[in-house]
């Protein structure tokens, strides 16, 4: 493991350990050159077993609920977040695809997952849901121009995001129809 100190990246690495998802963790201290500017870092390269791709993730930590008026399915992210992960895409290739994963630090009675999907790390509960960085940019729309911040509409990200266990055992097929995945008769759907 990496030494870190964002609970939210402990715990999601701590849930690929126990998956036994093989990744890789990225140093993030530093931001990667590209010609006359940089990249932010991503969080995680992670290969589930079964697929010819990984996946190029960064972690967004939320509280579930959050804020003084309990808001639920908080899914902002940046622009540099989201240009960054795009441009780490494009470099690395078809075989790679970007995937946000909004971990969820469940604070309240309700969870996002149903309680079997959540994973408990140093005396917190998490949600881990994902959601594909094409469908992310597809619906995104701005909401601070000043702080640079994007989220999607509530209903379509509930609609598009999924589990991460769901996400990560579904074998993907390098340059298949990505929105044709096999989809099991058991899937649960986002709470």
């Amino acid at each position: 493991m990496t030494i870190r100190t964002n609970h939210y990246e402990v715990a999601f690495e701590a849930f690929l350990r126990e998956e036994k998802i093989p990744y890789i963790a990225v140093d993030e201290r530093r931001r990667a050159l590209l010609g006359s500017g940089s990249l932010k870092n991503l969080d995680f390269i992670a290969s589930p077993s079964g697929g010819d791709m990984s996946w190029l993730i960064d972690i967004k930590g939320r509280k579930f609920p959050s804020g003084r008026r309990n808001r639920y399915w908080k899914n902002w992210t940046t622009t540099d977040d989201l240009q960054s992960l795009s441009q780490w895409q494009r470099l690395l290739g078809p075989q790679f695809r970007g995937l946000l994963v909004f971990a969820y630090d469940v604070v309240g009675d309700m969870a996002p997952v149903p309680e079997r999907l959540l994973f408990s790390h140093q005396d917190r509960l998490y949600a881990f849901i994902g959601v594909r960085l094409d469908l992310y940019l597809a619906w995104a729309r701005k909401i601070s121009p000043r702080w640079k911040t994007m989220a999607m509409p509530t209903k379509a990200f509930r609609q598009l995001a999924e589990p991460l266990q769901i996400t990560l055992q579904t074998p993907i097929v390098s340059g298949g129809d990505f929105d044709r995945r096999r989809l099991s008769e058991t899937m649960p759907a986002i709470a």
